[in-house]
């Protein structure tokens, strides 16, 4: 029996999320909608001019958020990921330890610089715009990979922020033939349709042949596959995914399982910060897939807990609220 339903690499960030107006945007040049990588320096700029106080702190990143889903719906994950000796990677540790979710970090062998963070801003319309500033862990390599945790994993969960640099692709590359060589099934994550339009070339060296499990929402799948409507996109997903995952936003979602399509309604709600919605459906959803559900079972779970995390404020739900999910779904 394998230690972990799931082993995550990815970025290790702080997520430090905070409301703001549209004339937020406006006054310090920022744009709207996107996930934005900036320097230390913009970044301080930043945080200069928020209400600190207000803002919310977490330990993130998308497939640390991902992750934590997994455990809290009663899984079991590891994280593989980099903070560095200091305030946020100390809070990041063990934030990450009290979400019951194992890793790589030790405090006697973190280096010394400083720990990536993410300004989460969320506007009135639910919208999030983040700038984010990866710090040390832009510096994730194949020596932060712990091959040990992947081979005892039903599932590699791959982040595709990664993609951003020549290490974290070297990274990403490493991890999946070290599942594919043991019989560890590899779930890949876009991340941002900006990942999709800037390293299109890149992320087909990591999928190689093929992943086992694809997670894009509407508009990545449409870039990625350069098609002109998302009919014809998922039929070209499927070159490249033996199942996959197309998030719709408040239209639900579309699984394809190998052999068929599967649509998954949406759960009404009131959608006040979509912040974390995309990581959040693929845990609940590997969480199910890999606990005994059917993909269709899974699809369900994963939209009712993505809506209640668009429902509330932060990407990650509280114990008892995943709780009431999993006994909703098991009535």
């Amino acid at each position: 029996m394998k230690k972990y339903d799931v082993t995550g690499i990815g970025n290790a960030l702080v997520d430090i999320e905070f409301k703001v107006t549209d004339q937020f945007f406006t006054d310090n040049g920022v744009e709207k909608g996107l996930m934005t990588l900036v320097d230390e320096e913009r970044q301080n700029a930043l945080m200069k001019v928020i209400h600190t106080a207000s803002a919310k702190k977490q330990c993130g990143g998308s497939a640390g958020n991902t992750v934590i889903a997994v455990s809290q719906f009663g899984g079991k994950s590891y994280y593989s990921c980099k903070v560095a000796n200091d305030e946020l990677g100390h809070f990041f540790m063990d934030d990450m330890k009290e979400a019951g979710v194992t890793s790589n970090l030790n405090v006697d062998h973190l280096e010394s610089g400083i720990t990536g963070k993410c300004l989460v801003m969320v506007t009135e319309d639910a919208e999030r715009t983040m700038n984010t500033f990866l710090g040390i862990t832009q510096t994730y390599s194949i020596a932060d990979v712990n091959e040990a945790a992947i081979k005892d994993s039903k599932y590699l969960y791959i982040e595709g922020y990664l993609i951003t640099s020549e290490n974290g692709k070297a990274a990403m590359i490493h991890a999946k033939k070290i599942a594919e060589e043991n019989g560890v099934k590899v779930a890949l994550t876009f991340s941002d349709p900006a990942m999709v339009k800037y390293f299109r070339e890149p992320f087909d060296s990591v999928i190689g042949a093929s992943v086992d499990l694809l997670f894009a929402n509407e508009e990545e799948a449409i870039l990625f596959t350069g098609k002109d409507n998302l009919l014809e996109a998922r039929e070209e997903l499927k070159k490249v995914a033996k199942r996959f995952v197309i998030t719709q936003g408040k239209n639900g979602a579309m699984i394809f399982d190998g052999d068929t399509f599967i649509d998954i309604e949406p759960y009404e709600t009131t959608a006040i910060d979509s912040n974390g919605a995309g990581d959040m459906f693929a845990g609940a959803f590997i969480y199910g897939i890999t606990n005994g559900h059917s993909y269709a079972s899974s699809g369900k779970l994963a939209s009712m807990a993505s809506s209640k995390i668009v429902s509330q404020f932060g990407p990650r739900l509280q114990w008892h609220e995943a709780k009431d999910i999993l006994a909703r779904l098991n009535p």
